[in-house]
């Protein structure tokens, strides 16, 4: 048995309203509400499992064909297309998901039919969910149908399939060509409108209608939608009051601003505390400072007290330094104290200490404060100059002396010489390139530093001893100061060796005009781009350039990729020429089918583990922490995390990004954000939702997965139906919370058990 959102809702508002609970006994309120919290999302957990395990009820060889179809990016009538018919309706709910998992456009018209018409609400859901994976406006107006069918009326529709209708909207309303842009606003309005209804429903809203609701404004960004956000700041429903926040600090609005000082200080959920707080530092909020500084030296949740110095940064009010300054010199000292000899150790304090250098470099920009930059000096030692965020810190709160600091000593410019770990110098690289926005208050000062730090970025760039890992951030710093002669520069970083390195250098001629001698250079790299063996990256840059290029040799460059064998560069190419010319068929050429590295046993193999327990203990630096993975709802993704586990491809690699509030993500063999297993993988986009300690595999764009996830801290429901789910953390989020940029994975291990 499940409880329903509806229900919940109306069990909170018992407890809510009911005069049987004094207003005098919060403690026992809360207590009596956090039960039935952990009441209905156990049981609400209980349920996603049922629903993805229903997965294992449908024949085997069904199952492999419409997983196989989903791998290849496969839609034919007579094939995935005819199980939309199908008389299981498990078998049509999951054929449905497929559909929009591949994303042709053809599948749209018999998804609206099931949307509108199939006697089983499961299905309708999986409809509505798979017309917003297409993104195409031809389902619009039917999942406008559905959303207007309240559950209280003659026409009823369900409040399951309703929630993925206007979650639906809000994904094709975000996609739609500037050429639609009234569309777009028309459905805007109407998700507008639906948030206001549901807020009027009180005491018993529609939870999910309410949650995928936010996250579609936020995807739309619809005029005047501030006042429908802010309302839900005063919701009983912890979540719900952390999602408004969250929407309002991503859209930058500056609505609800006194409910949001009321929750930063008083609300008892940490992730409604954070997200207020980054809510308020979005809208620049100067009454909120006091609060502010308050929870980013005195919260009990690093989450919170991360989002808060994040706010303060953005207010820019110097008051902030003396407290941050101790609370960042009482940090450094347990870092310090927790590394020991171990200078190579990254405690868990490196996390906060990185946000209290950043804020600092805001706060005190092109001030020289002295007891700012003797913070900044000891916390860069003490990482051995390895952080962007403390290099550039330093830089902005004294542009003039930065080149005149540890390390370059005198090194003419040449940090590569000194031996630095590659992650020194395009830490300092990163530095450097920010110097390029320097304000203008001091032209001669402002004028000297850039000129010294183009000197510097050049020597380099031409250090042989420059590891080749930083040399992507020394060609971005360089291109940031816009040198004359940086079309040169860029075209020879084109015959570079490392696919990265050309990559880069492609993506910069997006900001340079056009010119002959370019589109040549370009055009030259393309067919070795396309030979690169282990990624692909070089090849999809150089295609954008090219068509930045706009001249009928650049077309006729692009055209031969149309041949190329990696799906993902086809792909890009018909898209480049559809876009210029809309003869040509790109569409048909964007839904081909893939030659995918798996073969029957394979997807044998992979859904062989429906039913199980699947589980992965991740080894790390900081200990361990336990991931159930999701066979039924990803399993393709999860096969080769399990492949690649097994063979021990993750051990000691790092994770070599970490967010604080945000994610910690690893998995990639360079360890700068660019490496993979040297294939892509197709997503398997499900309706897991990115709670607390969900598993996703991390993104360039659709299908371009391979070896990199990563962990939420909180939950981020921005990214629900555009990343894969694939697991989610049973166990040790202590450990994903205190793990570090540069923490090794050890191992790790896979067990495969029947499910009790």
């Amino acid at each position: 048995m499940t409880t329903s959102s509806a229900e919940f809702s109306e069990l909170m508002s018992m407890i809510t309203h009911s005069q049987i609970i004094p207003r005098r006994a919060p403690a026992l309120l809360i207590s009596l509400a956090g039960v039935l919290c952990l009441f209905f999302f156990t049981h609400e957990a209980a349920g996603q499992r049922s629903r993805a395990g229903s997965a294992r009820a449908i024949a085997s060889d069904t199952l492999l064909q419409i997983v196989r179809a989903e791998d290849e990016r496969r839609f034919e009538t007579n094939d995935l297309g005819a199980l939309l018919n199908d008389r299981d309706a498990r078998v049509r709910e999951r054929a449905a998901l497929a559909a929009g998992r591949i994303g042709d456009e053809r599948a749209v018209a018999p998804l609206v039919k099931l949307l509108e018409a199939d006697a089983d609400e499961s299905v309708r859901a999986s409809a509505a969910f798979a017309i917003g994976e297409i993104e195409s406006g031809q389902g619009a107006d039917a999942l406008l149908a559905a959303l207007s069918r309240k559950a209280d009326g003659t026409d009823a529709q369900s409040v399951k399939v309703r929630a993925r209708a206007i979650e639906a909207l809000g994904k094709i309303a975000a996609a739609l060509p500037k050429a639609e842009e009234a569309r777009a606003r028309s459905i805007g309005e109407t998700l507008v409108a639906t948030l206001n209804a549901e807020a009027r429903r009180r005491p018993v809203p529609d939870r999910d209608i309410i949650l995928l609701g936010l996250t579609a404004v936020l995807r739309v960004r619809p005029a005047n939608v501030g006042p429908a956000v802010a309302q839900f700041l005063g919701f009983f429903d912890s979540r719900i009051r952390a999602d408004a926040a969250n929407t309002l600090a991503r859209l930058r609005l500056k609505d609800g601003v006194d409910a949001l000082r009321r929750l930063l200080v008083s609300d008892m959920d940490a992730v409604v505390r954070a997200n207020a707080a980054r809510a308020l530092g979005a809208a620049e909020d100067k009454a909120a400072f006091e609060a502010l500084l308050d929870r980013s030296v005195k919260d009990t949740d690093e989450r919170v007290r991360v989002s808060s110095i994040r706010a303060l940064a953005a207010l820019k009010d110097t008051r902030a330094t003396g407290p941050l300054l101790k609370r960042g010199s009482t940090l450094l000292g347990a870092y310090r104290a927790a590394q020991g000899t171990n200078t190579s150790a990254r405690p868990a304090q490196l996390n906060e200490l990185l946000e209290i250098a950043t804020a600092l470099g805001r706060i005190q920009a092109n001030t020289s404060d002295r007891v700012t930059l003797d913070f900044l000096r000891a916390f860069r030692a003490a990482v051995q100059w390895t952080a962007p965020e403390a290099e550039i810190a330093f830089a902005r709160a004294a542009p003039a002396s930065y080149l005149r600091e540890k390390p370059f000593d005198n090194l003419l410019f040449r940090p590569g010489a000194s031996n630095l770990p590659w992650q020194s110098a395009s830490a300092i690289a990163q530095a450097l390139g920010d110097l390029a926005m320097l304000p203008a208050a001091d032209r001669s000062a402002a004028a000297n530093a850039q000129a010294d730090a183009q000197k510097a970025l050049r020597a380099l760039l031409n250090d042989p001893t420059t590891p080749v890992l930083a040399v992507p951030d020394v060609i971005t710093a360089l291109a940031a100061h816009k040198p004359n002669d940086l079309a040169a520069v860029l075209r020879a970083q084109l015959k570079a060796p490392d696919v990265i390195v050309r990559a880069t250098a492609a993506m910069q001629f997006a900001e340079l005009p056009p010119d002959t001698e370019t589109s040549r250079a370009l055009a030259e790299a393309l067919p070795v781009a396309m030979r690169d063996e282990q990624l692909n990256d070089a090849a999809l840059a150089i295609l954008d350039a090219l068509a930045k290029q706009k001249t009928p040799a650049a077309l006729d460059a692009i055209k031969t990729a149309l041949d190329s064998t990696d799906y993902l560069i086809r792909r890009r190419a018909a898209a480049l020429l559809h876009a210029v010319d809309p003869a040509n068929d790109g569409k048909a050429l964007r839904v081909e089918t893939v030659a995918t590295r798996n073969r029957p046993a394979d997807y044998t193999r992979a859904l062989a583990r429906m039913g199980k327990q699947v589980l992965a203990v991740v080894n790390t630096d900081k200990g361990a922490f336990t991931i159930e993975l999701l066979p039924e709802a990803a399993p393709l993704n999860v096969d080769n995390f399990v492949q690649l586990a097994q063979r021990g491809f993750f051990n000691n690699i790092t994770f070599h990004r970490i967010v604080p509030n945000f994610v910690i993500q690893g998995g990639d063999p360079r360890g700068d954000g660019n490496g993979g297993p040297g294939y892509q993988i197709r997503c398997e986009i499900n309706e897991v939702p990115y709670a607390r300690g969900a598993v996703g595999m991390a993104l360039s764009g659709k299908d371009t997965g391979g070896s990199q996830w990563f962990v939420t801290h909180a939950p981020q429901p921005h990214l629900d139906g555009g990343y894969t789910v694939f697991g989610h953390v049973i166990k040790g989020m202590e450990i994903v919370d205190a793990i570090a940029r540069g923490d090794r994975i050890r191992s790790i291990t896979i067990t495969e058990t029947a499910r009790r």
